[in-house]
């Protein structure tokens, strides 16, 4: 795919917040899990712009980030508009935010259709991702809220579910099918159930609609959070507009695009796919992608002088780190704070983070 394949329009929303607490102490609140090079050598938000770069100018790419990482995300993202980087005042979740970008581009282009993406995720291959959201297009193009979900390899538990209903579409080998219920996380028993029906996807909260569809939902769905967006987009760029929107914005409620508008509204579609996708919520799995669970030592940002050692996964700063006699564990290497974890307990890492902000050692997250 190329230039020749840039759809006038098309538009990305590009969520950018949150801290990424299971990837501390690497991810911080002053540099997130979407700045950083996981799996590198690109940082996670700049990987997100290169795949969806086939399929649409950067001139059509919003993203919308929090204050504090605002001069961070214009330094990674030179090729986008300075303009195209929409910062919001608090964090209000994805709702707000994908909610103001839909507004946005709506008075740019009325028919315009858009996709949003966090931009924190991993894809393996990008080519498949592109004809997914292709197929997703198509679909949005006929008034439908369309989701790409992902077929499930494993009953994981640590994902919002998506059941298929009857098929809808077809788009290069890609059927696309109406939604018959969102379902939140399961447990063990239930995602066994859910990957054995062949009926359930997992959720990856990666979405695409006309603008102008999406808008109509929250007009109905979200009525406080429509009226406050329609406001904020009329006065968008005027002189004096940044007080407004801090006015505006924090009264909004925090809430997400999935639990306000994706399980509530009619006509949702899917678009089963797969192209390696994972979320990299921990650092377990950020060994799993990188290889570490088949009895490898691997390296990020450092060298690594393994002796004795399996399966291991070792994060730097660039200093050499020495292990000996060990296995199955995390080492993260930062500036102040160094962590040595059972990989078997990497999703326990936030509990850390929570403790750190009970006894006030900010400096620290």
């Amino acid at each position: 795919m190329g230039e020749l394949h840039h759809r006038r329009n098309l538009y990305a929303v590009i969520p950018a917040g949150g801290s990424g607490t299971r990837l501390w102490p690497a991810s911080r609140k002053g540099q997130p899990k979407f700045l950083l090079p996981l799996p590198g050598p690109r940082s996670m938000l700049q990987t997100t712009i290169d795949r969806l770069a086939p399929l649409l100018p950067y001139s059509n790419m919003y993203v919308v980030t929090g204050s504090a990482h605002a001069v961070a995300v214009a330094r990674q993202l030179p090729e986008l508009p300075e303009g195209n980087i929409v910062v919001e005042p608090a964090p209000r979740g994805t709702g707000p935010a994908i909610g103001l970008g839909a507004a946005l581009i709506a008075r740019r282009e009325p028919d315009a259709v858009m996709g949003s993406f966090a931009a924190d995720h991993y894809v393996a291959e990008p080519e498949r991702f592109r004809a997914a959201v292709l197929a997703a297009v198509q679909a949005a193009e006929q008034g439908y809220l369309v989701t790409i979900g992902i077929k499930p390899t494993y009953p994981e538990t640590g994902y919002g579910y998506i059941r298929c209903g009857r098929p809808l579409l077809e788009r290069d080998g890609l059927v696309i099918h109406e939604v018959e219920e969102f379902k939140e996380k399961p447990d063990r028993q239930t995602a066994e159930a859910y990957l054995q029906s062949g009926r359930y996807l997992w959720n990856a909260s990666m979405f695409v609609w006309r603008a102008s569809t999406l808008l109509e939902a929250m007009r109905r769905l979200l009525p406080e959070v429509y009226q406050a967006l329609e406001q904020i987009a009329g006065i968008w760029g005027e002189p004096g507009y940044e007080e407004k929107l801090a006015e505006l914005w924090t009264q909004l409620p925090e809430i997400t695009i999935d639990h306000g508008i994706m399980e509530r509204a009619e006509r949702v579609a899917v678009v089963p796919a797969d192209f390696g996708w994972t979320d990299l919520g921990d650092w377990h799995s950020l060994g799993e992608l990188l290889g570490a669970s088949d009895g490898a030592t691997i390296a990020v940002g450092c060298s690594v002088i393994a002796e004795d050692t399996e399966s291991t996964l070792v994060y730097g700063s660039g200093r050499t780190v020495v292990t000996l006699g060990v296995r199955n564990l995390v080492i993260v290497d930062t500036e102040d704070v160094v962590l040595v974890c059972d990989r078997s307990r990497a999703q326990d890492v936030r509990r850390i983070v929570r403790r750190l902000e009970e006894e006030g050692r900010l400096p620290l997250i």
